[in-house]
């Protein structure tokens, strides 16, 4: 099997510094957060204006990578679905995918809003979201 490396071109700084404080989904209480971008990547985010909306991939580096079925919701009463089917952070490629607001532009970061992701995660791409043109 092909195996790919992924480069953080930044890090997540949040409020939210334990699983158990993240929201599930962005739209159920996400706060603010910064995205500082590393030295060597800064010239990427040139252009990007506050009132811009992003899509930011992450990676869940504390995710179970060992995941193939799961709650939907966390509900326990349910019975388990494949993890395909769910946004849930453990699985086998731990790719977080986030629809942000740009709130202010700094030097070398983004302030963005809501992010329900983890104090510390990888950032490993920005993209802009077409979907809201």
């Amino acid at each position: 099997m092909e195996k790919f490396a992924l480069q953080p071109i930044g890090y997540i700084r949040s409020s939210l510094k334990t699983l158990e404080d993240c929201p599930l989904q962005e739209s159920e209480g996400a706060p603010e957060a910064v995205i500082e971008i590393d030295a060597a990547y800064t010239e990427g985010i040139e252009g990007i204006r506050v009132g811009a909306p992003l899509v930011l991939l992450t990676w869940f580096h504390l995710a179970d990578r060992r995941v193939l079925k799961c709650y939907p919701r966390r509900e326990t009463t349910a019975p388990e679905i494949g993890v395909f089917t769910t946004r849930s952070p453990d699985r086998p490629n731990p790719v977080g995918l986030h629809r942000v607001k740009v709130i202010e532009v700094l030097p070398g970061k983004l302030k963005v809003h809501p992010l329900e992701a983890l104090d510390g995660t990888p950032v490993i791409d920005i993209k802009p979201d077409i979907s809201s043109r």
